[in-house]
C-alpha cells in the first residue's frame, strides 16, 4: 500500500477553493509523504496558498501528466462528488494516470480496482480505501472494562473538524509524552493513518461491533482519540451512535463551527443551544446509566472564517455559554484540550 517515500499528486479537479475537498485538505495538511502537486485546471499555475487557506506551496497543475512529469507516483483523490460516486468525466484522467504508472487511493465509495486494473503497471496498485476487510462480530460493550480513556470527537454536523481536532490532539499529547493513539473511521484518517476502518461502508448490525473490535485492538495506549463521523443532529447520520456503543467512550469532545446555526443541509434544521446538545451527547452515551458515562471535556471550536480578534471573542463567548474550556485546535493548539485528559 502507500509507503511514506512515495511522492504525492492530489487530484482537486474543480474543488481546491471549495468544502468539497476536504480530503485533499486533510491529505495536504497531515500526510507524512512528499507532496509534488495539486490537481486543478481552474487554478493551474498558482500555488495552494494563493487558491485556499492553506497554508502551503505546492504547485497546482493542470492534469495528470503534468504530475507525473514533476515525479508524483501516487494520484490521491483528493475530493468528495456527491454520493461518493465516481463522477463520469474522472474516467479518462484516471486511466491516464494508471497508464502513466502511478498508483491510486480511491476514498469513494465506487471501487476503482476493478475498472482500471487491466492499466496497472508492474507493481502500481489501487487502494478502495473505503471498502471494508473484514466483517466484526456484533458489539456487546467489551470496551467499557478497558482501565485506558477514549475519547470521541462528535459533532453538530458532518464535515465540522472531527478528525482535525483529534489528529491536532494526538499531535500534541504525542509532543508530551503520553501514550496516546488516534483511530481513523474514515476515509481521510485512513489515508494519512495507513490504518482504520471505513465505517460508512459497514452494514448497520455491524458497525459498533466495527468500532469496537478497532478499540479492543488499541486496548494497551493510555489515550485512545476515535474519530467521529456524522451528528445525533443530522437526520441522515446514524454514525455518532455506532461509534458511543463500540468504542464505550468515556470522554467526548464537541466539534462546532463559529457562527453556524443551523445544518449545511439540509439548512431547515436548527442547531440547538450547545449545552443542550452537549448534555444529548452525555445521555446518549449512558443510556440513562444502564451504559458507560461519558464526560464532555470541552469545545474545539472552527473559526478559520474569523479574524483574530473575531477567534478570541467567539472562544470567550462560548466559554461562558457552556461553561467548558473552548479552544480553536489549528489556530492555536490542543494543548488547552488535552491538559484535560492528563
Amino acid at each position: 500500500m502507500l509507503e511514506q517515500h512515495q511522492k504525492i499528486a492530489v487530484y482537486m479537479e474543480g474543488d481546491l477553493d471549495c468544502d468539497y475537498g476536504k480530503m485533499g485538505f486533510g491529505v495536504m495538511r497531515y500526510s507524512q509523504n512528499p507532496i509534488g502537486c495539486v490537481i486543478d485546471s481552474t487554478h493551474a499555475g498558482k500555488l495552494v496558498r494563493q487558491v485556499c487557506a492553506l497554508p502551503f506551496d505546492y504547485p497546482v497543475v493542470a492534469n495528470v501528466r503534468a504530475a507525473a512529469e514533476l515525479g508524483a507516483q501516487v494520484l490521491v483523490l483528493g475530493t468528495a462528488p456527491s454520493g461518493g460516486r465516481l463522477p463520469a468525466h474522472w474516467q479518462a484522467p484516471l486511466r491516464e494516470s494508471v497508464q502513466l504508472g502511478m498508483c491510486i487511493v480511491n476514498g469513494l465509495h465506487d471501487p476503482l480496482h476493478d475498472r482500471f486494473a487491466e492499466f496497472l503497471k508492474p507493481g502500481r496498485w489501487i487502494w478502495d480505501v473505503r471498502q471494508p476487510t473484514f466483517t466484526p462480530p456484533i458489539a456487546t460493550a467489551r470496551a467499557a472494562a478497558l482501565p485506558n480513556k477514549r475519547v470521541l470527537l462528535v459533532g453538530t454536523d458532518m464535515a465540522i473538524g472531527k478528525m482535525t481536532a483529534g489528529l491536532e490532539l494526538h499531535r500534541w499529547l504525542g509532543a508530551q509524552g503520553h501514550d496516546a493513539t488516534f483511530l481513523a473511521t474514515g476515509q481521510i484518517g485512513i489515508t494519512i493513518t495507513g490504518r482504520g476502518i471505513p465505517l460508512d461502508s459497514f452494514k448497520l448490525d455491524h458497525a459498533c461491533g466495527a468500532v469496537e473490535s478497532m478499540v479492543m485492538d488499541a486496548a494497551q495506549h493510555d489515550i485512545v482519540l476515535i474519530e467521529g463521523q456524522g451528528s445525533l443532529l443530522h437526520p441522515g447520520s446514524s454514525a455518532t451512535l455506532s461509534l458511543l456503543r463500540g468504542s464505550c467512550a468515556t470522554h467526548l469532545v464537541l466539534c462546532h463551527r463559529a457562527g453556524m446555526t443551523r445544518l449545511r443541509t439540509p439548512h431547515t434544521i436548527r442547531i440547538p443551544p450547545l449545552a443542550d446538545f452537549i448534555r444529548l451527547n452525555e445521555e446518549v452515551a449512558g443510556a440513562c446509566g444502564a451504559l458507560t458515562r461519558a464526560t464532555t471535556i470541552g469545545v474545539a471550536l472552527n473559526t478559520a472564517s474569523l479574524s483574530d480578534a473575531e477567534a478570541r471573542d467567539a472562544i470567550e463567548k462560548l466559554e461562558q455559554e457552556v461553561q467548558l474550556p473552548v479552544a480553536d485546535v489549528v489556530r492555536d493548539d490542543a494543548g488547552k484540550l488535552g491538559k484535560l485528559l492528563l
